[in-house]
């Protein structure tokens, strides 16, 4: 089957509160089901983001998700984040996110599914809702700790609550597959719509030609000009290579354009 060309400069960003909150709600929802599934040995599994195990990443994930849901909060963790940062490599989040961690290393793996699935709702409709009037601030973005190389210096607020938090959850999904060796399940009118996003925005920070060909369910075919690199991969491997999860082979074309990194 041949896969459609589109070209990069007709795709339109994640814009709007509503859509921004139907994929977040679509992206937990997805996780969720996955967490269900696991094993006891499953949740203790270590994952690419050493040293959390899958549980720890449930923990992180829930403490942002309360953040999101509660303005009070939010501020509390972000206080922490800014008093502890010098001990996480000058990273405030790094520093942020062991507190979520912390925060809810008592609960078993049921009281944390109990625990994620009652917070995501308002989560996603307050930081959706948030997005409608962030879009002029943007904040500095910390170098050390865990922040790859080739990120950008700056973050949008208004992005930060409309596309990166979903994005966060929906690569902590894969980073729970992986970890458990398991394919996550892809939906073609979500997890498509996301890895598009991701394509734009990388695109749009590089602004050289190319020819991407990203394989897989969330897969699709995209193009600047006629005389860039073709460059192969999975969809969710393009994710992992942006976020920083991994290097692309230097021998690769496009080596150069995919250490342009985006925030997850």
């Amino acid at each position: 089957m041949t896969t459609m060309t589109t070209d990069i400069e007709t795709i339109g960003r994640i814009a709007t509160a509503e859509e921004a909150e139907h994929l977040g709600l679509a992206a937990y929802g997805a996780l969720i089901e996955d967490l269900r599934s696991l094993s006891p040995a499953e949740w203790e599994a270590e994952t690419v983001c050493a040293p959390w195990t899958v549980a720890d990443m449930v923990r992180h994930l829930i403490g942002a998700a309360k953040s999101n849901a509660s303005t009070r909060e939010m501020v509390r963790q972000q206080i922490h984040g800014a008093r502890r940062k010098a001990d996480f490599g000058g990273n405030a989040l790094d520093a942020t996110n062991a507190l979520q961690v912390s925060d809810h290393r008592h609960l078993d793996a049921a009281e944390l599914i109990a625990e994620l699935e009652a917070v995501y709702p308002s989560s996603v409709g307050t930081r959706a809702n948030r997005s409608r009037f962030y879009d002029r601030i943007h904040v500095p973005v910390d170098t050390g700790g865990s922040t790859a190389e080739g990120m950008p210096a700056k973050l949008g607020l208004g992005e930060l609550f409309r596309v990166i938090y979903t994005r966060d959850v929906w690569l902590h999904r894969v980073d729970i597959a992986r970890a458990v060796g398991r394919q996550p399940e892809l939906d073609d009118s979500v997890d498509r719509r996301l890895v598009e996003d991701v394509a734009k925005e990388w695109a749009d920070r590089h602004g050289m030609p190319f020819d991407l060909r990203l394989s897989g369910d969330a897969g699709g075919r995209y193009r600047r000009g006629g005389d860039g690199p073709t460059i192969e991969l999975g969809a969710i491997d393009f994710c992992w290579i942006l976020s920083g999860r991994s290097e692309p082979a230097p021998e690769i074309p496009g080596a150069d354009l995919l250490r342009h990194r985006i925030l997850f």
